[in-house]
């Protein structure tokens, strides 16, 4: 299929309707049953008593003068039952709810209280022994007890540090009347005081802000009875080292003939910015695109080359995508983009203490106060296995911090100025491969690692075409996974819980494959062989190196930085949210891929889960991104939400959109049964609000969500409207609306509505989906709505919507007729404007 059309950019916004969702929550509430109220009542005052003079007298072990002004509880529930979290605090009060965590099915909350307001839970207490009914929260309340360093450490508990000293991320509160600096401040001359080496990094969020310490666990005990801003205690993660130790080609004559063919005269205001130890931009393949003054470090000292390589290595794919290709091809070779570096780390193998999230960010203003108008694209491949002690996709100072960056949040150079950035899903090791005997149970068991659980990065994993062994010295050995397959070095986010986290990776790009060889006893015979790596630049080309092998998620990385480049150059005034949906609207299967994971035609919508956690969305195409064929039409809306609003004191949703596509009916009817595809897919940032404090209740993660729907082949515009939001319905309406027939889509409801972008299939015939022009996108609730003290229930939210419409080859011209219909709805518009124009004038 030839494309060589420009994507159609609908300049119409959508019709805003008043939003009042339909389901008012969940399902019956899962509370213990109590015997006696009072008795209960009684238990939990005696648990209380001892639990607040517990804490008192722990008070006085403080080895300097406390500014403590109350005590911490910890609240837990009854095993196998939840715990009523959203009572649990009065901000009013500044009784604080700090974190929430599940043990063993337990599920435990610490609270901070005021000594002031000693009789919070007492009152609570007390009325619930005097009443019959209500006061859910204690009923859910099994045990009352004086708070430990253990309640404030999020993740496995044995990694609390004993004698000697570890670095941990403490995660301050401050109130709406408090500066996090301040707050900062105050903490770093405590721990002058108690000797406690810290960084001067911070990082912050709404109500909490994180900062860097070294403790052991009397130092972390010596805290937690002199302040009261502790609201967590993690772990530090550091990044992985990577291990790259290959043969390498060196053919300088192939280096020499490709600078001869690289034209650079059409490089745009756009770049790749690259994260990493730095570059070597001295390489005669990277000296065209890279100049000294694109070359930064986030610590001055460390200088801004490259000793370890992998920035180098980075550079090259960033620049040429496949390199490999570009050297054995004639022709010229065309560079639309330049490249920027920023070192954030001088070698991975030094592991440096630091909050990598702060470190991030400086690194993003750093580029940007040096070009600030330039259309960027950052690229980061470092990240820690997993999560540290969490995983499964739980949010972490890094991850929120790449977040609240792309969003624009609290921003240094420009209020929300959002940006676009790819992140490594991190890499499966051979050893783990060797271990399982089988790559895709690796992969399945490796979750994607820190940060890329980011909701607003695009994050990377790897597939492979890499499957030729031609060396002699590799003879025995066979690639581990087929051409086109998953490559078995990527992550995957299968074991992450499907409800809460995104899907990740979002795409895969090439990143190389493994040898196997069943006669060697080392590693069960698996092995890295340069024949199945991908070729870039090497960082020692002075001194004879030119190219060197690499492979895993760092390298499909920099290939995805390349795509979203070409597509910021194709198209340089469409948002970034566009352009990340672009990038995954693009994406395919291979035929590999869905042999693998959905192997017969009764799939059901948990095996495209399983697809999809680990392949993402396929691998994406640049052409299918920026162009539409005749039979292949992209339309792209670009507009933006209110969520929430005020209304008689309380905030409650607000407005969704309808948006009427301009469907070629006539031409759909015309074929009949003929088989079509639609594709639609919704992109937008959240703004993060990390925090142990759970899912449930008022502290949630994301800002808010965004969810699309399209009308059903059979539903009127009206019934559609009516279906989405309760308040379009009347009284003879209650009975008669049809819900979403989610069967119709290839991933479903589940398995898109998570994260901050979306994308599903339609297929089937044209006469059913002629009908199906409609398409609503309305808001779910977040903490810009539950967390009222914020104030940011008034805010907006930008967001893209592609909608691709694709018929058999040949079949019919849709881009034209589609064309049409948007020049005579808007000769329609401007003539109707006209007409009002006139009236106005008369009636004046």
């Amino acid at each position: 299929m030839e494309r060589t059309l420009q994507n159609i950019v609908l300049e119409e916004k959508g019709e805003s309707l008043e939003y009042i969702p339909i389901n008012g929550g969940g399902g019956e509430p899962n509370y213990p049953s109590r015997e006696s109220r009072k008795s209960h009542a009684n238990y939990l005052r005696k648990q209380l008593e001892n639990a607040w003079k517990s804490a008192i007298e722990e008070t006085k072990k403080v080895a300097v003068t406390s500014i403590r002004d109350g005590v911490y509880l910890q609240i837990e529930g009854k095993e196998g039952y939840d715990l009523v979290t959203r009572s649990l605090e009065d901000s009013r009060q500044h009784v604080r709810l700090l974190n929430i965590c599940e043990e063993k099915d337990v599920v435990k909350a610490t609270v901070y209280v005021p000594i002031k307001k000693q009789d919070f839970f007492l009152k609570k207490i007390n009325k619930y022994a005097d009443t019959t009914s209500g006061s859910d929260v204690i009923t859910t309340i099994e045990q009352i007890k004086s708070a430990m360093v253990e309640s404030l450490w999020i993740g496995k508990k044995d990694s609390i540090p004993g004698e000697n000293s570890i670095w941990c991320e403490v995660w301050l509160r401050y109130e709406m009347n408090e500066q996090p600096q301040s707050i900062v401040d105050n903490f770093y001359s405590l721990c002058s005081d108690l000797n406690i080496e810290h960084k001067e990094k911070s990082i912050s969020f709404p109500e909490r802000v994180v900062v860097l310490i070294k403790a052991n666990l009397n130092e972390l005990e010596q805290l937690m009875l002199s302040s009261g801003k502790l609201a967590e205690i993690r772990k530090m993660v550091t990044p992985i080292s990577f291990f790259t130790d290959l043969t390498t080609w060196e053919q300088k004559e192939w280096i020499t003939e490709l600078e001869k063919r690289i034209d650079i005269s059409k490089i745009s205001n756009t770049s790749v910015c690259i994260l990493d130890t730095g570059v070597n931009n001295a390489h005669p393949l990277l000296k065209p695109v890279l100049k000294d003054s694109d070359m930064h470090s986030v610590d001055v000292a460390k200088g801004v080359d490259d000793r370890r390589g992998h920035g180098t290595e980075m550079a090259g794919i960033a620049t040429y995508f496949d390199l490999q290709e570009k050297l054995e091809s004639m022709s010229v070779v065309e560079i639309y983009h330049f490249l920027e570096s920023v070192k954030i780390l001088n070698n991975p193998n030094d592991n440096d203490e630091d909050l990598y999230g702060a470190i991030t960010q400086q690194a993003a203003y750093i580029v940007e106060t040096e070009n600030p108008n330039t259309n960027r694209t950052l690229c980061m491949a470092i990240t820690t296995p997993e999560s540290g002690d969490l995983g499964n996709g739980v949010p972490t100072s890094w991850s929120a911090s790449i977040d609240a960056l792309l969003a624009g949040v609290d921003d240094e150079i420009a209020d929300n100025r959002r940006r676009l950035m790819c992140i490594s899903a991190g890499n499966t090791q051979v050893t783990e491969i060797a271990e399982a005997n089988d790559y895709l149970s690796a992969i399945l068991t490796h979750t994607v690692e820190n940060p890329g659980q980011a909701w607003n990065a695009i994050t990377v994993g790897a597939y492979t075409d890499k499957t030729i062994v031609a060396k002699k010295e590799y003879d025995g050995f066979a690639p581990v996974s087929n051409k086109g397959g998953v490559s078995p070095f990527t992550s995957s986010s299968v074991m992450w819980e499907k409800s809460k986290w995104p899907v990740k990776p979002e795409v895969v790009f090439e990143g190389g494959n493994l040898g196997h060889n069943p006669d060697e006893s080392f590693l069960n015979g698996y092995s890295e062989l340069e024949d199945l790596d991908v070729i870039t630049t090497c960082k020692d080309f002075m001194i004879g190196k030119s190219l060197v092998a690499t492979n895993m998620t760092s390298p499909a990385t920099a290939q995805a930085a390349w795509m979203l480049a070409n597509i910021q150059h194709t198209c340089p005034d469409l948002w970034p949210e566009t352009v990340r949906g672009l990038l995954i609207h693009s994406a395919t299967w291979t035929d590999e891929m869905i042999d693998t994971f959905v192997p017969n035609k009764h799939a059901t919508k948990n095996d495209y889960r399983n697809l999809i956690r680990v392949c993402g969305y396929g691998v994406p195409n640049l052409d299918r991104a920026v162009y539409s064929a005749q039979n292949s039409v992209n339309l792209i809306i670009e507009d933006e939400i209110q969520p929430f609003v005020k209304k008689s004191g309380r905030i409650t949703s607000n407005e969704m959109h309808m948006h009427d596509i301009p469907w070629p009916t006539d031409i759909l009817k015309g074929l009949g049964e003929i088989i079509v595809k639609m594709r639609v897919t919704l992109s937008y940032y959240i703004e993060p609000s990390p925090g142990q404090i759970g899912w449930k209740d008022k502290y949630r993660y994301p800002s808010c969500g965004l969810i699309f729907d399209v009308n059903n082949p059979t539903e009127s515009k009206d019934d559609f409207k009516k279906r989405i939001s309760k308040v379009m319905r009347d009284e003879n309406d209650r009975k008669s609306i049809p819900s979403n027939d989610s069967s119709r889509w290839l991933l479903g409801a589940q398995n898109r509505n998570v994260g901050s972008i979306h994308s599903d299939i339609w297929e089937g015939t044209a006469a059913d989906l002629c009908q199906s022009n409609y398409i609503m996108v309305y808001p779910t609730t977040g903490w810009w709505k539950l967390r009222t003290n914020q104030k940011k229930y008034n805010k907006k939210v930008k967001y893209s919507l592609i909608v691709s419409l694709e018929t058999p080859e040949n079949s019919v011209n849709l881009y034209n007729e589609i064309t049409t219909i948007i020049k005579n709805r808007a000769v329609i518009k401007t003539e109707i404007k006209a007409v009002t124009g006139r009236k106005n004038t008369i009636n004046v």
